[in-house]
């Protein structure tokens, strides 16, 4: 049985998931089978799940507890059980109260409290995935930014990670095939960037696309005489919008994504 890694935490885990995948990276390609054992707030809770364990066989308890003698708890029984287990808040919170001479808050799920900010971000990001690759006006109206541009031009991460820092952000295809919204050409706001890429990458980022999906590479999708028009038909677009253009040709997505915020002023 391949061996597994349970998190236990009196709060929603991903402190230790988090912790746990960044040094399974370092082995087995980074695979790692994981449980979770959220809300864990009594000594009843900790025997349940020392109890899983030692049915599964060989595993590892990696666990986030700042209830007050939860840790203590579970260390006891699962050297009793001998069951390897780590505890991951306990020696930093430890080293943090003599640096500040301060007793830690001991509430599980700070990091995680559901504040304004975080249910700001949720939307912006509802908003993004619902409005990515649209020709949508409503999309174009409500959104704080709007990117366009050829297909591959990273529009949609950069939009994911725009919406990860709060803004709502649409994303629209210039296809010369098909006709833009008109609102595109009111600019509302100032919210609209064109992404360019130089076409010999571009060329490149679709032949990749194209072996991915297991599509013949000859396709139109990906020939330099396409690419070259689409382009072109893309930066007359953007000039009749009149919005600013971001060249994403070897950036990547966070320095992409910090030029636009520069260029609507965010």
């Amino acid at each position: 049985m391949e061996p597994k890694v349970y998190i236990v935490s009196d709060s929603i885990g991903e402190t230790a998931k988090g912790v746990v995948q960044a040094a399974a990276s370092q082995f087995n390609s980074g695979k790692v089978n994981i449980e979770k054992f959220s809300y864990i707030k009594t000594e009843e809770d900790i025997k349940r799940v020392i109890s899983q364990v030692s049915r599964d066989g060989k595993g590892l308890i990696v666990y986030t507890l700042v209830t007050p003698g939860l840790a203590d708890i579970m260390s006891r029984y699962a050297t009793e059980a001998e069951i390897f287990s780590v505890d991951v808040l306990g020696p930093m919170m430890s080293a943090l109260s003599n640096l500040y001479d301060k007793k830690p808050k001991l509430e599980p799920g700070l990091l995680h409290r559901l504040d304004q900010e975080y249910f700001n971000r949720v939307e912006a990001i509802e908003f993004t995935v619902k409005f990515d690759d649209r020709n949508d006006a409503k999309g174009i109206r409500e959104a704080d930014v709007v990117l366009v541009g050829v297909s591959r031009t990273s529009k949609t991460p950069m939009c994911i990670y725009l919406g990860y820092r709060g803004l709502k952000a649409a994303n629209i295809p210039l296809v010369p095939e098909v006709d833009p919204p008109k609102e595109l050409f009111q600019n509302p706001d100032g919210k609209i960037v064109g992404l360019t890429i130089d076409p010999l990458l571009l060329n490149e980022i679709r032949l990749e696309r194209l072996r991915y999906l297991g599509l013949d590479t000859r396709a139109q999708y990906a020939s330099i005489q396409r690419i070259n028009q689409e382009l072109e038909y893309a930066e007359n677009m953007m000039a009749r919008i009149g919005c600013p253009v971001v060249d994403v040709t070897n950036r990547s997505i966070e320095e992409s994504a910090n030029e636009v915020l520069r260029l609507i002023g965010r």
